[in-house]
């Protein structure tokens, strides 16, 4: 600097307040000169400090900006800069024994504080003007301001970095250069908090403001974890200007920028808190609520509190600029929703705690959804088909389709549409049906239905809340959601129920039912005939035994008891009973829950159906090729008397003749033989099973010699627990003394080898059938003669004790059930995707059942096995010949004509055998 302009600088800092004023025209301008062509920190700072001190309090607002600060203010940016690059570029060398680096560092911090002092000077001074200054006549203040405030607050968060382990050396003017910098900035936010744009603002001033929110946004980055109450309020300030000039800039804001950087400081808040409470669990801390660590999980949680209401209003006020970001909303409701309760990485705290965690997110998690709802992007994004979720936020994205069903009911119409339908349109982005999405990611919360996870249950009548199950709670809000359903989504109501019952996962077909019962008793009695024959017809079209067929039959035997007696009587009129293709139908109705004319009309159809099949399957020769159509009918007559009272003596009566026939028919070694005699069989078992008090002991042992066979073979799965069925019910009756050494031994024998099973399906329904069994019998030799094997007796005693052998524990237990997931969902999935091949397959093999194969090899079988088989045969049916021709089958036609002749024949036949056996 020249020697004329030392003297002036040294001449000027002599004046008073008054010369000051005076000469400021005159000598202003040399001063903001000189300050521009300044080249040393030292003489920069000095003129710096004499114009905001001596000079700026004689400036007039209106000039404030064109005489003083845009000529001074961007110079001292550049000074300011010039320090902090001066900074990084030595500090490399600092030590405590390289003293004249440390001076000059320390004097750069000095001369820094001395720059942000002057800029808090400039504030002060606009501040003491009585009138609110228009952002044009100090358009350079703010913006210098924020570029000084941001560097300084990044060196201070890389202090520790920067300085490298001597950070003690400055540490003293770095936290001073904090607080001035703290100060300035509280002192500007006031300053532009009393600014007010007019909506007539220029383009310049709208540019100026929107530039100084988004410097904010940048300053708020960098101070989150610097200082909690002052990135608290650098928020408020950044958000409460926003809105303020709402019309003005909110074409201009960086949306996407504001809504993610608040989304990041809400997720960093609550995982912190997270964070802060298992480190307070595992210490043992819950309970302190006086210990640091609690005081600073409070502050977390008000963050998290004060970083959610604020993305709330920030989305309440700028949702049509947000529609990009929905996909992110969604995935930050699911976070936080996943680690509270009932997720099972949910964490255990105390009630302080938890209520602290839940006012801070969980609570607001309720407004955010409530302000997405009317949002088609959100909507696609929630309903999106083939949504790809990690396993922990299944779950919450069930509970998250919960909410927006209990939200639907104070919606607009549009919304509901958004909501209800799924996409209409081929241009439209895919999204299913908000039920359907419902049933789908409920299908997929196996784990949690396993564990199972709990929630709060429905208050009624006063009774005190209970937890109940994921189902429990579903099935509650789908029912209630029915409840206020406008009838024009009634259509895509029962579409979604429909695929639901129609998918693979059972207990998601059984949420479906209930909704659909519901649904059919909340509605008309018309209605739920309608449902009632559509299911009718669903069932009547499953051609084989297959998933959907029993979840469809379900629903069916559920539906009938919420008909009308009239109904029902039309329902047997749509689907008589007398024809064969409608037994289908009636074999999944309980007899039980129809009215007295209607049941009547089935029992007499059916059971006079079921003597025509058998007594064509007599005349025609028992050929094995008509046996199914006996299985057919034998199924439906199941299903007759499982519906049957004691007091319905004819139809029992009835059903008795028929199996007696039956039985006399069975041959153990046929059985063995022919797949198709198995399932007839298995359905002889079950139908005795419930009228074993009216089965002759006869019968009773021919069954017995029959499941003796099957069981000492390898035989079906079904086979053998329809025989446990059988086996079990035979508590009920007392077997006389002329038949006990026949019968008792036998049945000893069959309970002993079925307890011994080692297949874990088997062993459990033998433990289930032998204890029912042995509570009701009147021979308990048999239990004991049951129980010779030693180790089954062991297993028998634990069952009936309700000993645990080994316990899993919980983690153990959870660990499994995820790995069953992945399993039971690909089963799923095989069968859904092999549906029409398997109905395909399944038909062939009755086929192939139903009459064995001319190219099929013959067995090598012994000459004295060929001759016991047949033997056998023959006199399985001559003993049915004679229960017909004495008049005890179920048939009041006299024998016909041509028996006579038949018989002499037979005769002749036996004679020939005879002779040629005698001959040989």
């Amino acid at each position: 600097m020249s020697q004329t302009n030392t003297s002036l600088l040294d001449e000027v800092v002599q004046w008073s307040q008054e010369t000051c004023r005076q000469e400021l025209k005159s000598v202003l301008p040399q001063l903001t000169s000189l300050h521009h062509k300044s080249e040393s920190w030292d003489d920069h700072i000095r003129i710096l400090k004499i114009i905001t001190e001596m000079f700026l309090p004689h400036v007039a607002l209106s000039e404030l900006e064109a005489e003083c600060f845009s000529k001074i203010l961007p110079k001292a940016v550049t000074m300011f800069d010039s320090m902090m690059k001066e900074i990084l570029d030595q500090v490399g060398g600092l030590s405590s024994q390289n003293t004249e680096l440390c001076s000059l560092l320390r004097n750069i911090l000095q001369a820094m504080m001395q720059i942000i002092d002057a800029l808090s000077t400039c504030v002060r001074h606009v501040g003491t003007f009585e009138e609110a200054p228009d952002l044009e006549a100090i358009r350079s203040l703010p913006t210098c301001i924020l570029k000084v405030l941001r560097e300084t607050f990044q060196h201070c968060k890389d202090s520790e970095v920067v300085y490298c382990g001597r950070l003690s050396l400055v540490a003293d003017l770095l936290q001073g250069l904090f607080k001035e910098a703290y100060t300035l900035q509280k002192g500007l936010l006031e300053l532009l908090d009393r600014i007010s744009l007019e909506s007539s603002a220029s383009e310049e001033e709208v540019s100026d403001i929107v530039t100084v929110i988004h410097s904010l946004l940048d300053i708020c980055s960098i101070i989150s974890n610097l200082d909690i109450a002052l990135h608290a309020n650098t928020w408020k300030f950044l958000i409460k200007q926003s809105l303020k000039y709402q019309s003005l800039v909110e074409e201009h804001l960086h949306h996407g920028d504001i809504s993610s950087s608040l989304y990041d400081n809400l997720l960093a808040s609550f995982h912190n808190c997270v964070e802060l409470a298992e480190q307070m669990k595992h210490a043992g801390l819950q309970e302190a609520t006086q210990s640091p660590e609690y005081k600073l999980f409070q502050k977390s949680a008000k963050m998290c509190r004060f970083f959610a209401n604020t993305l709330v209003h920030y989305i309440k006020e700028f949702k049509c600029f947000l529609t990009k970001y929905c996909s992110c909303f969604h995935q930050l409701y699911l976070q936080i929703i996943s680690k509270f309760p009932p997720s099972m990485c949910a964490l255990a705290l105390t009630s302080a705690l938890s209520e602290e965690l839940n006012a801070g997110a969980l609570v607001p998690m309720e407004a955010l959804l409530l302000q997405l709802l009317p949002l088609r992007p959100f909507a696609e994004a929630v309903l999106q088909q083939n949504l790809l979720l990690s396993p922990q936020h299944e779950l919450p994205q069930c509970l998250l389709l919960v909410n927006v069903l209990g939200q639907l009911y104070s919606q607009p119409e549009e919304v509901l549409q958004l909501w209800y339908t799924g996409s209409q349109f081929s241009e439209d982005t895919p999204r299913l049906p908000l039920y359907q999405a419902l049933f789908t990611v409920f299908r997929r919360c196996y784990t949690e239905r396993q564990v199972p996870v709990l929630l709060p249950g429905v208050m009624m009548k006063g009774q005190a809340q209970v937890q109940v199950t994921l189902y429990h709670h579903i099935c509650v809000q789908l029912c209630a959601s029915v409840a206020a359903l406008p009838p024009v989504y009634f259509p895509m109501l029962e579409r979604c129920l429909v695929s639901a019952v129609l998918q693979a996962d059972t207990q998601t077909a059984l949420l479906a039912t209930d909704v659909w019962c519901f649904t059919a008793r909340y509605g008309t009695a018309e209605l739920c005939l309608h449902h009632v024959v559509l299911v009718a017809q669903l069932v009547k079209a499953c051609t084989t035994e297959c998933y959907q067929l029993f979840h469809l039959g379900l629903l069916l035997k559920r539906m009938v008891f919420l008909m009308t007696p009239n109904h029902q009587m039309e329902l047997v009129s749509r689907f008589p009973p007398s024809d064969v293709e409608n037994l289908p139908v009636w074999r999944h109705v309980l007899l039980r829950a129809l009215s007295h004319d209607a049941r009547h009309r089935v029992e007499t159809d059916i059971t006079g159906l079921v003597q025509k099949a058998l007594t064509d399957w007599q005349t025609g020769g028992h050929k094995l090729g008509q046996v199914n159509k006996v299985n057919a009918v034998l199924l439906s007559l199941l299903a007759v008397v499982q519906g049957q009272s004691s007091s319905e003596e004819q139809c029992v009566l009835s059903a008795m003749r028929i199996i007696t026939q039956l039985w006399l028919r069975m041959s153990p070694d046929q059985v063995q033989a022919h797949p198709v005699l198995q399932c007839t069989l298995q359905l002889l078992l079950s139908i005795s099973a419930v009228l074993v008090k009216n089965i002759e002991h006869q019968v009773i042992l021919q069954a017995l010699l029959c499941v003796d066979t099957v069981v000492a073979q390898k035989c079906a799965d079904q086979l053998l627990l329809a025989a446990l069925e059988f086996l079990s019910s035979l508590g009920k009756i007392f077997v006389p003394p002329d038949s006990q050494n026949q019968i008792l031994p036998r049945l000893s024998s069959l309970f002993g080898v079925l307890l011994s099973d080692r297949f874990w399906l088997l062993h459990q329904h033998a433990l289930e059938a032998f204890s029912h069994f042995a509570e009701i019998t009147n021979h308990e030799e048999v239990i004991s003669q049951s129980l010779c094997d030693e180790d089954t007796k062991t297993r028998v005693v634990n069952y009936l004790s309700k000993t645990v052998n080994a316990q899993e524990d919980a983690e153990s237990r959870l660990q499994r059930l995820k790995l069953e997931t992945a399993v039971i969902e690909q089963h799923n999935e095989k069968l859904e995707n092999n549906k029409e091949n398997a109905s395909n397959n399944l038909a062939a093999d009755t086929v192939v059942d139903s009459e064995p194969s001319p190219k099929r090899a013959r067995q090598e079988t012994s000459a004295e096995e060929a001759y016991s088989r047949y033997i056998q045969t023959a006199e399985s049916a001559l003993k049915a010949l004679k229960v017909l021709t004495e008049g005890k089958a179920d048939t009041t036609a006299p024998p016909p004509q041509w028996l006579e002749s038949r018989l002499q024949e037979l005769q002749t036949l036996i004679t020939h055998i005879s002779t040629a056996r005698h001959t040989t």
